[in-house]
């Protein structure tokens, strides 16, 4: 069984998706009190190791997959658009932990306006330590779900697990000249990531992902009278769609058999 840690975990959406795809969680990181209350509930076996700006990932648990979406506020159409220069631009200690960590594969997450800003440089940072990368822009809708909510995923792999013969990619991360020299020397791969089943087997997954939405109410989000609701509006808008972190774990799984 492949095991994972979880960056930036919110409420667990990227987390169930895993596990949904047979994966097994053994850390994750989160700061956000409620958001914390939650892995806490349904994870409780599971540490959270707090801030990602503050942990020695020298003392962490390796594992085969480290997944998360990084703070998107640095680069969501919605906002400043600051890129880098954002105090929550926390996409460096993400890839610390992988240059440390060094995961068979690593899950990323973002929203569609990171192709317009900051994308080319985080694959050239993957690049820079060792990884290929493929993505795709994948909407919720793509599993069944009734809204769309495009977000960026990037499937990032070592590349000695690609190709033997490279050097091992411990590299660090560069200038962003260096940066930019890297990626476009290695480039980065766009494959429909929605598309990488065969036909009959992604189609009769999607439709077994359609009986996720049966109790969905017909007005989204209506949770009035429900506790927490503002905690648990700002958690949904966090959060990753399970159904489409469980087909990204599937394609990884489908990866390691062959």
């Amino acid at each position: 069984m492949l095991t994972f840690g979880s960056l930036f975990s919110g409420i667990g959406g990227i987390d169930l998706g895993l596990e949904r795809a047979g994966m097994q969680c053994v850390w994750q990181s989160e700061i956000e009190p409620y958001a914390c209350r939650v892995l806490e509930k349904h994870w409780p076996a599971i540490p959270n190791l707090g801030d990602i700006r503050e942990i020695d990932w020298s003392t962490v648990p390796r594992t085969d997959v480290v997944a998360g979406g990084y703070p998107c506020q640095p680069f969501s159409l919605i906002g400043r658009r600051r890129g880098e220069h954002d105090p929550r631009h926390l996409w460096p200690m993400f890839a610390n932990c992988i240059c440390v960590v060094r995961p068979r594969h690593a899950v990323l997450e973002n929203v569609a306006g990171h192709l317009t800003l900051g994308f080319g440089d985080v694959q050239a940072d993957l690049a820079a330590i060792g990884y290929d990368t493929e993505w795709d822009c994948i909407p919720a809708a793509a599993v069944g779900a009734p809204h769309h909510r495009d977000r960026v995923f990037i499937i990032a792999t070592r590349r000695d697990l690609v190709d033997p013969d490279s050097d091992d990619g411990r590299t660090s991360v560069g200038t962003t000249e260096t940066r930019r020299q890297r990626h476009s020397e290695n480039g980065s791969q766009r494959e429909s990531l929605v598309g990488r089943f065969s036909e009959r087997s992604a189609l009769a997954h999607r439709r077994s992902l359609h009986t996720y939405w049966s109790t969905q109410p017909d007005v989204g989000r209506v949770v009035d009278g429900i506790s927490n609701r503002v905690d648990r509006l700002r958690g949904l808008g966090n959060a990753v769609v399970p159904q489409v972190a469980e087909h990204i774990g599937r394609i990884i799984m489908s990866m390691e058999e062959t």
